[in-house]
């Protein structure tokens, strides 16, 4: 890609005074095009005057001297002082319509984001500004913007934060070829202006001092700007931070969340369910051929949907029958496959929710419900042994809920048998739980593997030998 400076060498600053009638520049053909027009510098727009003679930053006319210029010189000119280079092949047509994230919710934001894009990039308006982590597709999206733009004959400049505080730097010397008052116009006043990588600049006073006036500028003007985050907003400085989420005028759309990553792995407190696998699953001596085959089929369902993770599994059983063994071998097979799982027990996790409200807590109670919620596969064991009050109620299926209409892989062990939990667990709840089109409900019939003792009363109808389905 040609480096900005050497673009910007090639332009001719035109100001804004009433002789020009306020311009912007942009660069020129240069010995192949001709003279630069003194009026647009070789950019063929303007930026008209209002009646008091100040530019009218919201809009851009035609230059006189670009009439009956043909289409093929006009796009070539706007391609040249775009700065895209290599990023020309960044379109709307060749951007993955949803993303690159597995994550349905991920997918549903980049989807919003590209539908955002398109709009603006039709008819540029205010602060479109784009966040999300690295490889996201950020880049993509702002360079497909900036296209777009081309492609409908409005100028776009694209520069990243770090090329446009080298060029600033560059232009101080004296043997610079282009002054720094001509860089530093042609940029703040572009008519639609991507910058990239914003957060990932030196963080000197004059680093910040030089970007604030420019972004100053162009946020005072309403001038048309996309702005691609390389850290997330609240790593910003607050005098940035606020403007951009001044929702007048900017928009931020989030192409991706991300979930902490110590998560997806066994915290200390899961020693046991650590070695929880189904290698070592074993068969049982102590059970009847009744409760060995209906222990089989649970051991195949399990393995089954570790396979493939899809829908909910709702094991039910006593304490000791081997549900949170395999729900727990579950976890472990995703892991050993590199694939991201979580294992919470039900009244821990919401011990933990109360304790995130302190002011002391390690991590926010927004981001310890957000991980669980929207983990891709979660498993909830011992659902139904947490005490009962509305808070709870309300945090159960507001996590529920969430994963229920999101259709996000769960496992549930509980137990209680299907009759309790209709009778003893909220309606809301239940009726999730048991939805036939989404779970599969199966009750363990064998006794807690300490004893020898047999099952007893905690079966319900039609669970013997194979795992039933029940509809709320």
């Amino acid at each position: 890609m040609e480096h900005i400076s050497e673009i910007l060498k090639r332009q001719t600053r035109t100001g804004s005074s009433r002789e020009n009638m306020g311009t912007w520049s942009a660069a020129s053909g240069g010995a192949e095009a001709g003279e630069a027009c003194p009026v647009c510098g070789g950019a063929g727009k303007i930026h008209p005057r209002l009646p008091d003679g100040r530019p009218d930053y919201s809009r851009v006319v035609p230059c006189k001297c670009v009439g009956g210029e043909p289409e093929t010189e006009r796009k070539a000119r706007l391609k040249r002082y775009s700065n895209l280079g290599s990023l020309e092949r960044l379109t709307f047509d060749n951007l993955m319509p949803e993303g690159r994230s597995a994550s349905r919710r991920n997918q549903e934001l980049f989807r919003q984001a590209c539908e955002k894009a398109r709009e603006f990039a039709a008819s540029p308006r205010g602060w479109f500004v784009l966040s999300g982590p690295s490889g996201c597709g950020k880049t993509h999206l702002a360079a497909a913007i900036a296209n777009e733009c081309i492609a409908r004959n409005q100028p776009v400049l694209y520069i990243t934060v770090p090329d446009f505080l080298d060029r600033v730097r560059i232009s101080f010397n004296p043997e610079s070829e282009m002054s720094y008052d001509a860089f530093f116009e042609q940029v703040k006043n572009a008519p639609v202006l991507v910058l990239d990588d914003l957060g990932v600049q030196s963080a000197t006073p004059w680093a910040r001092e030089k970007l604030d006036q420019l972004l100053t500028y162009r946020f005072n003007n309403e001038l048309p700007t996309v702005l691609v985050l390389a850290v997330g907003l609240d790593s910003l400085d607050d005098r940035l931070r606020t403007r951009l989420t001044d929702s007048r005028l900017c928009q931020v759309r989030v192409l991706e969340e991300t979930l902490p990553t110590p998560i997806y792995g066994w915290s200390p407190e899961f020693e046991l369910q650590k070695n929880m696998t189904f290698v070592n699953f074993r068969r049982r001596h102590d059970l009847t051929v009744e409760q060995q085959e209906n222990m089989d089929e649970a051991y195949r369902l399990a393995f089954e949907f570790a396979k493939n993770p899809d829908g909910w599994l709702v094991f039910m059983g006593e304490t000791g029958c081997g549900k949170t063994h395999l729900a727990a071998a579950i976890v472990n097979y995703r892991y050993e496959k590199g694939e991201p799982a979580l294992f919470v027990v039900v009244p821990d996790f919401l011990d933990h929710l109360r304790s995130a409200f302190s002011p002391e807590s390690k991590v926010s109670y927004d981001e310890l419900f957000e991980s669980v919620k929207t983990a891709p596969l979660l498993v909830l064991d011992d659902f139904g042994e947490q005490s009962t009050n509305p808070w709870v109620k309300e945090k159960l299926y507001q996590l529920i809920n969430y994963r229920y209409n999101r259709r996000l892989p769960t496992v549930i062990t509980t137990r209680l048998s299907l009759d309790e939990i209709m009778a003893e667990v909220d309606s809301s709840i239940s009726s999730r739980l048991v939805d036939r089109q989404i779970s599969v409900t199966f009750n363990i019939i064998a006794p807690d593997y300490r004893t020898e003792r047999r099952p007893t009363g905690r079966r319900s109808p039609g669970t013997r030998g194979r795992p039933p389905r029940y509809q709320s």
